[in-house]
């Protein structure tokens, strides 16, 4: 088949409109998740058996669910257990998505929780600090340092999962894509997912920059303050 390149790169800016709908589904997913996905960490970190049980068994469920099959049964039995307008498809894609997406987000955050020497809670509590303030200001920094790669690994992955949403009749950038490759009868098949690939890359490439970053940045700022405190001692 021959590559056209003329239609390769005629084809990109009728793609990106739609960065639209896929950057709004990953937001709403991405920010419920982290809230949901540290209410589970604490669920699993904490002493209620309940609650522990409860956090273990959902990470454990909605981790091995692929997410085709979590999309529609969140669109065909959703609408049987409340009353939800079916025509919201960016409704079902964003639950789907933040029961994905906040699973995998509590084992990092519990990772990354643990991964905080223990002495540092121990520190905070001998200066007169409540647990409140431990948590706030010594533990959750340090633990958002560990746990910053693979936010930004589960970032990339809402993208990738995110397009399965054409499958339920929203139209992101995936689904733009499979509707220029049916009205060009598939003519131009190569093309449009040759540029369709290459946003997904640029998209990918960007989060693992800002990601490094904001990593090169936390790591500095942890120096300058292990450098302080070994000069105050």
């Amino acid at each position: 088949m021959h590559f056209n390149i003329e239609r390769f790169f005629f084809y990109i800016p009728k793609l990106l409109p739609y960065l639209k709908t896929t950057f709004v589904y990953v937001a709403v997913a991405l920010g419920i998740s982290l809230l949901w996905g540290a209410l589970l960490t604490a669920f699993k970190l904490g002493k209620n058996r309940a609650l522990k049980t409860f956090g273990v068994a959902y990470t454990a469920t909605f981790r091995s669910v692929p997410p085709i099959v979590l999309l529609f049964l969140v669109y065909y039995g959703l609408p049987n257990l409340v009353h939800v307008n079916p025509q919201n498809r960016m409704f079902y894609v964003c639950v789907t998505l933040t029961l994905l997406c906040s699973a995998s987000i509590s084992e990092i955050m519990r990772g990354a929780y643990l991964s905080v020497p223990h002495g540092q809670y121990e520190a905070g509590e001998s200066v007169g600090m409540t647990n409140l303030q431990i948590i706030r200001r010594i533990m959750l920094p340090q633990a958002f340092y560990f746990a910053l790669p693979n936010l930004s690994t589960i970032i990339i992955g809402l993208l990738k999962d995110g397009s399965l949403a054409f499958t339920i009749g929203l139209v992101d950038v995936f689904g733009k894509a499979n509707l220029l490759n049916n009205t060009t009868f598939s003519k131009y098949v190569l093309e449009i997912y040759a540029a369709l690939t290459l946003i997904y890359w640029i998209l990918a490439v960007a989060i693992e920059k800002i990601s490094a970053l904001l990593d090169s940045i936390l790591s500095q700022e942890r120096a300058k303050k292990a450098r302080s405190r070994g000069g105050a001692k």
